[in-house]
């Protein structure tokens, strides 16, 4: 894919975020069936970075931490980027 067809690709699947920038999620850019991986590299080219994870509330009670963890202990995928505002410009 050229440069200008990935904007475009981008510019669709993307919506506004808080930060006055735009968010993309890793799953409408897999849904989509295009390069995936070049189409990441775009992003990340364009200042496109991992939106923070939000940890979940620990819940209370003696097994609580234990139960509600789910044994991850790796680092996740992220499942959103957050572009800059003037990335798709």
């Amino acid at each position: 894919m050229d440069d200008d067809a990935i904007c475009a690709l981008v510019k669709r699947l993307a919506r506004p975020h808080a930060s006055g920038g735009y968010l993309i999620e890793r799953a409408a850019i897999l849904a989509e069936g295009a390069d995936f991986a070049e189409i990441m590299v775009w992003v990340v080219a364009h200042g496109g970075k991992p939106e923070a994870a939000v940890s979940a509330a620990p819940s209370g009670g003696l097994y609580g931490t234990r139960l509600s963890d789910g044994g991850e202990t790796g680092p996740r995928t992220p499942l959103r980027f957050v572009l800059p505002a003037g990335a798709l410009a």
